[in-house]
């Protein structure tokens, strides 16, 4: 199933002024996730990657109140420069999670000039699991994100 055909997506697209690969550098350099992958004033407190198919993954959000919401994930497909595509479906390895919520897949389109059509794709189990993520804010703050992120690139 891809993200055209998948049920319950959820996608946002922009066009960065920045290249693709320093787009890809700051999705995979986990000293530097705390800059951009959580709306303020939220932040990341621990990032840990092992960049591979089969790869897990580990990032901790921390929110102002004292909040911690740990995602545990595994990568599923690494093209550099074009493509990462991750799934909370499995904590490690190919441990299977208590509630898997979605797969996600963010796609890196070199548009030349350096800018980049950057594609974030979350697909969901079911369709309520999508509109919870709606509800949650996924269009506002993936999109602040997307903002956050096209920031830091241009100092990669």
């Amino acid at each position: 199933m891809t993200a055209n055909t998948a049920s319950y997506p959820l996608q946002l697209v922009r066009e960065i002024d920045a290249p693709a690969e320093q787009l890809y550098k700051a999705w995979t350099t986990p000293e530097r996730m705390g800059e951009w992958f959580c709306p303020k004033p939220w932040k990341v407190t621990e990032a840990r990657m092992d960049l591979r198919a089969g790869g897990s993954s580990y990032i901790l959000m921390e929110g102002p109140e004292g909040e911690k919401i740990p995602n545990h994930g595994v990568y599923l497909e690494v093209v550099p420069n074009r493509k990462l595509v991750f799934t909370d479906a499995y904590t490690s390895a190919w441990v299977p999670s208590e509630k898997p919520f979605m797969t996600a897949i963010v796609e890196f389109e070199d548009l030349g000039n350096g800018r980049t059509r950057y594609t974030a794709t979350a697909l969901h189990w079911t369709e309520e699991d999508m509109k919870a993520h709606e509800q949650m804010g996924f269009h506002e703050g993936w999109g602040i994100v997307a903002d956050q992120l096209a920031q830091i690139a241009k100092t990669f």
